[in-house]
């Protein structure tokens, strides 16, 4: 294992990025994985539990320059990918910036923002 973020959806889980290139969930109560994600190419360096009105997703940076965000309500959902660029040297850790809400029609949008930093020293922001 090499990252964890707590209490995520319901509150009794925790997730965790490894060396195996998956993410895992684990329940708190019963200390048993219960969903894992696979997907990257590399080491997953960071995770992070979705905020607001993305509770239901996790987050994970690993080392082969992609960002993820995966739905918890299923192991083979991953929403979004984020690719990094050439130069980038791995994503060391992850957080959401901001969720802000566009009202143009009846529907509500809403705005991902996040911001990755990277080993070679970089922020990147996204969204």
């Amino acid at each position: 294992m090499n990252n964890i973020d707590v209490i995520g959806g319901n509150g009794y889980t925790i997730c965790s990025g490894s060396w195996d290139k998956t993410i895992r969930m684990w329940d708190i109560e019963t200390t048993k994985q219960i969903n894992i994600f696979k997907g990257h190419q590399s080491w997953v360096r960071s995770v992070k539990y979705g905020s607001n009105e993305l509770v239901n997703t996790i987050l994970s940076g690993p080392d082969d320059k992609s960002v993820r965000l995966w739905d918890i309500r299923s192991n083979k959902n991953k929403l979004y990918i984020i690719n990094g660029y050439e130069e980038d040297d791995g994503i060391y850790c992850l957080k959401f910036i901001g969720l802000k809400k566009k009202e143009k029609t009846k529907n509500v949008t809403h705005d991902l923002k996040l911001c990755y930093g990277l080993g070679n020293g970089l922020i990147r922001i996204w969204g």
